[in-house]
């Protein structure tokens, strides 16, 4: 039986906010104490790891379930499928459906059943629920899905990964730099095709690791209220990604027949461009090999990381030939990685 990839889709954003627009923020430590480097200097050193340059936000009447639904529009599209026929729609976020300004997130009714609303599917058979799993979700519901439709319950299945993150970040907090918003969304079916899933793993780190991502208030004293925000241990994310993503991509590549030579391209979740080099660098590093020119495609410098977005964003521009220099033709292998708040990890061998 072959799982495949019959579509994808995303929707970015309209609105990009470059780094010059946090010239102006009033950046703080995590004691509240004003940071004392210009934010000329403090934007230069994030640009120079985070490879960030600008980042895309959702319009203001959009939310998550909004630019879910747009991206799976296209993926459906994209398929040629009729939307009655999908068994399974499952919408991978953090934070729910987010109105500027407002302090909680909703998720009742789900994402995924708003979603289904939105595309106007009648069939009560196409059952609709949300995964909570970090950065990683969109890879996890993928797994999910292929343990679904190898298990005889689906044949096709809608999975879609967005966020609205510009509505939990702390504009006191340099690491606000780092988010951004959008959607991407894949069809995966049982014999759509010579596409198949190989191998996956994953994993969850949730001893000293569970709160390396949480939700808290603000950094700035005065602005302390009901809202709550993203943040992060920065260092420490790095260093748990850098060590345990390559283990276990290569626990991945190893459960299949491929050999690391036959891997094309390599879609890692696009949180900071410094650490997925490093990644990518000690995955070859295990088998001791250099690192493949253009093995690694990224969009971060322009979109920014929209967590559980950033790569079935960037697996259906690769698809479309939008990003430069980078495609995928019948035949390749294809690995994918993520990790981010649990402290998750996965991975997935595809061959197109």
């Amino acid at each position: 039986m072959n799982i495949t990839i019959t579509g994808t889709g995303s929707y970015i954003p309209e609105t990009a906010v470059p780094n010059s627009d946090f010239l102006s923020h009033a950046f703080v430590d995590a004691n509240g104490m004003a940071i004392a480097a210009p934010n000329t200097e403090i934007i230069s050193k994030f640009e120079a790891i985070t490879g960030i340059k600008e980042r895309r936000y959702a319009n203001v009447e959009q939310k998550a379930s909004d630019l879910g639904y747009l991206a799976a529009e296209n993926a459906i599209a994209d398929a040629n499928i009729n939307k009655e026929s999908i068994d399974y729609i499952i919408y991978a976020h953090n934070f729910g459906d987010l109105a500027p300004g407002k302090p909680q997130g909703d998720v009742l009714p789900s994402l995924a059943s708003r979603v289904k609303h939105l595309l106007q599917i009648q069939n009560p058979n196409c059952v609709a629920f949300d995964l909570i799993f970090g950065c990683p979700g969109w890879l996890e519901a993928m797994i999910q899905a292929k343990a679904l439709i190898a298990s005889g319950m689906a044949n096709t299945c809608l999975l879609i990964g967005g966020e609205t993150l510009s509505r939990v970040v702390d504009t006191y907090d340099r690491d606000s730099m780092i988010f951004a918003d959008g959607a991407g969304a894949t069809i995966l079916q049982k014999d759509g095709g010579n596409g198949s899933i190989l191998a996956h793993a994953t994993q969850t780190y949730a001893n000293d690791e569970a709160y390396f991502l949480y939700f808290d208030s603000s950094y700035e004293s005065s602005a302390k209220n009901e809202q709550q925000y993203i943040k992060m241990h920065g260092r420490k994310v790095y260093e748990f990604a850098c060590i345990k993503v390559p283990k276990a991509m290569k626990a991945c590549l190893d459960k299949s027949d491929v050999a690391i030579d036959e891997v094309k391209k390599i879609f890692i979740h696009q949180a900071n461009e410094k650490m997925d080099e490093a990644i990518i660098k000690r995955f070859y590093k295990q088998y001791n090999m250099p690192v493949p020119d253009g093995i690694m495609p990224m969009n971060i410098q322009q979109l920014g990381n929209s967590s559980v977005a950033t790569i079935p964003t960037l697996l259906d521009m690769v698809r479309k030939g939008q990003l430069e220099n980078h495609a995928l033709q019948e035949g390749d292998v294809i690995l994918f990685a993520s990790v981010g708040a649990g402290m998750n990890i996965n991975a997935m061998l595809y061959k197109v």
